[in-house]
């Protein structure tokens, strides 16, 4: 027997009529705006559709130290040490990524700047409210791989601190 297609119009144990529709639609939305997440409530029905970001593959190649930037071969495992470097500090969230409190103030952090634990590093604006990341462990930034006012992935690397 030929089995039959499965049917996406009727919902599943637990769902209402219609959730099926609304994450099809929540779904197209990520793919054509592409956030990496999104949640909406309504009616008490709250959704939330998210995919899975590589962080490794979120890493621009400029970022990878000048002498490798010739071989351009080295640059995807250069992003992939990147990732997996013990003092990355990656992005709690999505947003606009900004080195100082306000436009010509002095940056929070510079390579070479000695950090301690609580430390702001930076400032993530995401809806309109301006958030402090501050620095998991003390030690000292050896690298800032993120541009001022550059937006940013959840998870993307923003500093490393050894």
């Amino acid at each position: 027997m030929a089995r039959q297609p499965e049917d996406t119009t009727r919902p599943k144990p637990g769902e209402q009529p219609g959730d099926s529709a609304l994450i099809r639609e929540l779904a197209l939305l990520l793919d054509e705006t592409n956030l990496t997440e999104i949640e909406i409530e309504r009616a008490g029905l709250r959704v939330r559709v998210a995919r899975t970001v590589s962080v490794a593959a979120s890493v621009p190649p400029h970022y990878a130290p000048a002498a490798a930037a010739p071989a351009a071969a080295s640059a995807p495992p250069q992003a992939a040490d990147i990732a997996k470097h013990p003092g990355l500090v990656p992005s709690p969230m999505v947003g606009t990524a900004y080195w100082a409190s306000e436009p010509g103030a002095k940056p929070f952090i510079e390579v070479g700047t000695r950090v301690t634990v609580g430390q702001t590093l930076l400032i993530i604006e995401a809806m309109k409210t301006m958030n402090q990341i501050p620095s998991p462990r003390a030690g000292t930034v050896t690298q800032i791989l993120i541009e001022d006012g550059q937006p940013v992935e959840f998870g993307e690397p923003l500093v490393i601190i050894e």
